[in-house]
């Protein structure tokens, strides 16, 4: 169960070993109100000010207790729906909301509360699972590489890039022999998606519509892709408030979603190099990958195939939800979840905390 997106909480059901088992069952999506999203906004604006990860001023101790009961009413919701009873299901891994990800100052805060979930739905619950990549040194992100690595398995090219377009964008390069690089390639969705709520009646640009009708304008482009960001080796992650983007202000709606489109995709492009050998296909994860506009643009500047995850019969929406119910299935069994290649830890390192129902 993943609640990384402000858009709502996408559940997925997944038989699994934690390693190359994985058969892919329903999934759902459960949209966030109006109302619980400007409660994440507003926790997400508090919590700029945290120094500490256990700390909740202001609105976050009440938004982490909102959100935890919404995950519960949602699980309550998967389980009817789909004719299951909690004594069916084995774990739930919880995401939770990211609220801050800073992890040069080895903080990260995903706001939810485990051993309530686990309470509330009677399923014991694998939770917290970045904290200790963190507290280890590493960047805490991206942790879906190890189940796009099981995924690769039916995938014949090699190397292969997944990338998951979300609010920032990742990439997991996976190679011949397996061996895994993984990092954050710049923004992905969430720039993109508030211009659209500053400049039009619509949350984000539906199927890239906006960006269309528009031009990148090259000078702008040219100052966002100056960002220290870049300049830095992987393994590497990114909050979704890294980027400032007032240079974009002076555009038209138009020509500012077709520039902030394009510094998406150019961004993932030119994450090539930090990879040790080209990848030869990409499938792209995701809302962003219904954006038509930014699917141009990444297949004018790789110029390799580069294809939606349904192409090869995957879920391109739930695969985050997906990997978490495999990162938790890994947790119990004592199994790693990052590595040095993917957020540069010292070592395969386990994570997670086991609450029981």
């Amino acid at each position: 169960m993943s609640g990384t997106s402000l858009d709502g909480i996408d559940l997925a059901l997944l038989r699994t070993d934690g390693e190359q088992l994985v058969e892919r069952g329903p999934v759902a999506t459960y949209p966030y109100r109006p109302d619980q999203q400007a409660v994440l906004h507003d926790a997400l604006t508090e919590a700029k000010s945290l120094e500490t990860r256990d700390a909740r001023p202001g609105i976050l101790a009440e938004a982490e207790r909102a959100l935890t009961d919404w995950h519960a009413e949602a699980v309550d919701r998967f389980l009817d729906a789909n004719g299951l009873t909690p004594p069916e299901v084995d774990v739930i891994g919880f995401h939770g909301q990211t609220v801050i990800h800073r992890p040069e100052r080895r903080l990260t805060v995903q706001l939810g509360l485990g051993p309530t979930l686990a309470r509330r739905t009677g399923i014991p619950v694998v939770y917290d699972m970045r904290a200790a990549d963190v507290a280890a040194g590493g960047q805490g992100a991206p942790l879906v590489p190890v189940y796009h690595r099981a995924l690769a398995a039916g995938v014949a090219e090699r190397p292969v890039a997944f990338v998951n377009i979300g609010g920032v964008a990742n990439l997991t390069w996976i190679g011949r022999d397996g061996d895994l690089v993984a990092f954050d390639t710049g923004p992905g969705n969430a720039l993109l998606n508030d211009w659209c709520a500053r400049h039009t009646d619509a949350p984000y640009d539906r199927d890239g519509m906006l960006a269309r009708s528009g031009n990148s304008n090259e000078i702008v482009l040219g100052q966002l892709l100056k960002s220290n960001f870049f300049a830095m080796p992987a393994p590497k992650s990114l909050d979704r408030n890294t980027f400032q983007t007032a240079v974009v202000d002076a555009l038209s709606p138009a020509d500012g979603a077709a520039t902030l489109t394009r510094f998406t995709a150019e961004a993932i492009a030119a994450s090539v190099r930090l990879v040790p050998e080209p990848p030869r296909i990409f499938v792209i994860c995701g809302g962003g990958r219904l954006n038509q506009t930014l699917m141009r643009d990444l297949r004018e500047l790789l110029q390799v195939s580069v294809i939606a995850a349904e192409d090869i019969g995957m879920n391109g929406d739930s695969m985050e939800a997906e990997a978490w119910a495999y990162l938790a299935v890994r947790c119990l069994g004592g199994l790693p979840i990052t590595f040095p290649g993917t957020t540069g830890v010292p070592r395969p390192l386990r994570g997670g905390v086991i609450a029981h129902a």
